[in-house]
């Protein structure tokens, strides 16, 4: 279940890491068929919490708004590598845990759920930089540092700034289907799929690009993912040359057409795979990639799973739908 989400302040908080959390989970999305959020901030220290550079942030909620949370959020701060955390802080997290809540980090935000203990024996990840002061400090934390984020459920810990926009919409995803994650992210218009050292499943949204002509091919490109289509059919309808199509795809989307193309194709299966009945054979064919080994082959390789255990996964994760 993914109802009620608290944010937690300490002094020095970082406003666009507490900012990706309030677009996930604070903005009121139910005239778009969305799902609604009871979201809260809760200052861990005082009332009126310092934000970098320079301004203040204050809330009435204190610690025992903890106690009802569903998923408690915990943005990055000044010299959370360094600093000592509320004990108070530390034990509701500990409490909540032991309840059945998630707890989510972002970037060096994992040092506070280092202190509470609950990264002991747990795979984990934070900013690559303070990735060894991680290990140093919890040396029972097992620190991935080439990763976007890690699932422990249900402990959840995403690296540096933006992984952590990865990290809320594997969540949306994972309680609440595919669809609820895209329409957040295309609200978001976040970029598209950002390269890492693991397998996740996250969504893959097409951003809204500057470059029209780059823009109206993606655009024509996820109607035809069953075709076979080439660089050479993808520029010729941008009106530019190969060459020149691929530098201006790769300003505008930061990777190449064929990268984009097998993500939108892995994307599209496993659409269908969450929605629809068809056999794994069809959903290839549907998809671009041809025949069903093929797809299982992009989907070990994309995914570490294969599309049958995907389906078993996720199937019936429909949109606004909570799962248990």
């Amino acid at each position: 279940m993914l109802k009620n989400v608290v944010a937690v302040l300490l002094q020095d908080i970082h406003p666009f890491e507490l900012g990706v959390i309030c677009e996930v989970f604070g903005i009121d999305r139910r005239e778009e068929g969305l799902p609604f959020y009871d979201f809260t901030l809760v200052a861990a220290e005082s009332a009126s919490v310092r934000a970098v550079p320079g301004f203040t942030i204050s809330t009435p909620h204190g610690l025992d708004r903890l106690e009802y949370a569903d998923l408690i959020a915990i943005p990055v701060g000044d010299d959370f590598h360094t600093r000592d955390f509320p004990p108070a802080l530390l034990e509701a997290l500990r409490q909540a845990v032991a309840r059945g809540a998630r707890v989510l980090s972002v970037c060096v935000g994992a040092f506070v759920l280092g202190a509470a203990g609950l990264l002991d024996g747990r795979r984990c990840t934070t900013h690559w930089r303070y990735a060894d002061a991680l290990s140093e400090r919890y040396p029972k934390a097992q620190v991935e540092p080439g990763v976007l984020y890690v699932d422990e459920d249900p402990i959840l810990t995403s690296a540096g700034t933006s992984a952590g926009i990865d990290a809320c919409l594997h969540l949306v995803r994972k309680l609440q289907g595919s669809d609820v994650a895209n329409a957040i992210a295309r609200r978001m218009v976040v970029p598209p799929h950002r390269e890492g050292g693991q397998a996740q499943y996250i969504e893959r949204p097409v951003a809204h690009y500057g470059e029209d002509g780059v823009r109206e091919v993606l655009v024509w490109a996820e109607e035809h993912l069953e075709q076979e289509i080439s660089i050479e059919q993808l520029s010729a309808r941008a009106c530019m040359s190969p060459r020149t199509f691929a530098r201006h795809f790769r300003t505008e989307t930061g990777t190449t057409p064929y990268r984009w193309l097998l993500a939108q194709r892995v994307l599209s299966a496993q659409r269908l795979l969450e929605n629809t009945d068809e056999t794994v054979e069809m959903i290839a064919a549907c998809s671009g990639f041809g025949n069903a080994a093929a797809l299982r082959h992009q989907f070990v390789r994309s995914l570490n799973t294969t599309p049958n255990a995907y389906r078993r996964a996720f199937r019936g994760r429909s949109s606004g739908t909570d799962t248990h």
